[in-house]
């Protein structure tokens, strides 16, 4: 089943703190922010999720909205039993979304309903300097 989120190119956040220009690595900041998020997501805290997000996806993408469309689309999965990252790529592009800092990671996750489900969790670099989910799809 494809994820409804898909459609939501911003998407929710928990940041982490200050990223340093230089740092020679995003993909660890990145991803500790999309397994923060995560966690509000797994424990279907999606209004949370979205008070976390950063302030484009707020403007795109209204609580109402995204509270149905995530409730949606994770209640068929089950709770979750294992996650194990795959992934995670830094890039300056990502699809729906302006030119930015961007990490694209991937997650082999597996819950009570759906054993093999790959997650794709896409941080970017917010404005304050905090690595911020701006991108989420399940399938």
């Amino acid at each position: 089943m494809k994820f409804a989120l898909a459609v939501l190119s911003f998407a929710v956040l928990v940041g982490t703190g200050p990223h340093a220009k230089g740092s020679d690595h995003p993909e660890a900041a990145a991803e500790s922010a999309a397994l923060a998020w995560l966690v509000l997501v797994d424990a279907g805290n999606y209004s949370a999720s979205w008070v976390a997000a950063s302030a484009s996806f707020r403007q795109h993408v209204p609580q109402s909205q995204w509270q149905t469309a995530a409730a949606n689309a994770r209640a068929p999965f089950g709770a979750l039993r294992s996650r194990k990252l795959q992934s995670a790529t830094f890039t300056h592009s990502a699809p729906g979304a302006p030119d930015g800092e961007y990490v694209i990671i991937t997650f082999a996750s597996s819950f009570e309903k759906k054993a093999g489900a790959i997650e794709t969790v896409t941080p970017m670099l917010d404005s304050d300097g905090s690595w911020r989910v701006s991108g989420y799809y399940i399938r």
